[in-house]
């Protein structure tokens, strides 16, 4: 290397350095909130032997209890004056130890989910606890220490996602004197596309809002085109309570013979646009997963065209469609 060249070299390793330590420090923040310990002396402490959240709203709670005449037990999760209680299971070991575990759904607090089982949470750091009694009626109170770090950079799911059902999000963090907590976001808004269906003369999308609740049943669905002049067609969709439903209107979307056009889908809520798309999911890549064919679609007016209703690399609902042969005048005689 020229020795003209080595000050920019070094120069370029000195940037190099300084951003992967600003990005280590994002992901330790990321997962990591302030002490609470508050100056006092922290309880006894266990360590789960398996702590974790799947499908965006279960919780999985696994931890060991040795030398221990354990009669019951209970996860406490704390937030303010608010407390929820979750039984635990009790499992003998033959080391003498017993296991308390749990598998229970969390539910979100502002969302009008069912009725059922499972603690219900609002938005906030939640600190968790285990109540155990003994077969002598003593009750003693413990703290959850934080599990060990894991790599969840790569893999075919994401480590964390919205609840499948209210869209909030429920993520396990650590404090940064190595207690375990438990993260609830409230939902963002959004248009979650549930499914949509291809057939010989239509696409059918069905979706709902997540986040917000349309206080008439009156929002419009848009598509946009992605390039050119950004052209719109609005679409009426059936509302039910809410969720909605409405056909894709392809004969609008043709543009004569040429390239395949995109178009965008979106639902309009007043002076607010919604990007439909695939979000509660935990699926890392959804266009690797959610694949679907290309279609020859026959419109009422004679016309055919190539149709491909896709999902983005970013998980977004998006229509790719050409003209293959054009409508033709009606030749039908008159009488």
């Amino acid at each position: 290397m020229s020795d003209s060249l080595l000050p920019y070299a070094v120069g370029a390793a000195k940037r190099a350095r300084r951003a992967a330590v600003r990005m280590r420090r994002r992901v330790e923040q990321l997962h990591t909130v302030p002490a609470i310990g508050g100056g006092i002396r922290p309880s006894a402490q266990l360590r789960p032997v398996h702590f974790s959240i799947s499908s965006g709203r279960t919780l999985n709670l696994a931890v060991a209890v040795p030398g221990r005449r354990v009669a019951s037990a209970v996860l406490v999760l704390s937030h303010g004056t608010s407390r929820e209680r979750v039984p635990l299971e009790l499992e003998p070991q033959a080391d003498g130890s017993v296991l308390l575990t749990a598998t229970v759904p969390l539910r979100y607090k502002d969302s009008p989910e069912p009725a059922g089982r499972g603690p219900v949470l609002g938005s906030g750091i939640w600190r968790l606890a285990v109540m155990i009694t003994d077969e002598d009626g003593q009750t003693r109170r413990t703290t959850l220490a934080a599990a060990a770090g894991r790599d969840l950079s790569d893999g075919p799911t994401l480590p964390y996602s919205p609840s499948p059902t209210s869209g909030a999000t429920f993520r396990l963090v650590r404090s940064v004197d190595g207690f375990a907590l438990l993260k609830v976001r409230a939902p963002r808004p959004h248009a979650e596309l549930t499914s949509f269906d291809l057939r010989w003369d239509r696409v059918t999308v069905h979706g709902r809002l997540i986040g917000t609740a349309p206080a008439l049943p009156a929002g419009t669905a848009e598509a946009v085109l992605r390039r050119g002049n950004h052209k719109a067609v609005t679409i009426t969709p059936s509302w039910q309570d809410d969720r909605f439903t409405f056909d894709v209107p392809l004969d609008r979307m043709g543009g004569g013979r040429g390239p395949a056009r995109t178009w965008d889908l979106y639902l309009r809520l007043g002076g607010t646009r919604l990007r439909i798309a695939r979000k509660l999911t935990d699926v890392r890549h959804p266009k690797q997963v959610y694949r679907t064919p290309f279609r020859i679609v026959a419109l009422d007016d004679g016309a055919l065209m190539r149709v491909h209703a896709h999902v983005t690399a970013a998980g977004a609902l998006a229509v790719n469609c050409a003209d293959v042969i054009a409508a033709h005048p009606s030749t039908e005689e008159v009488a």
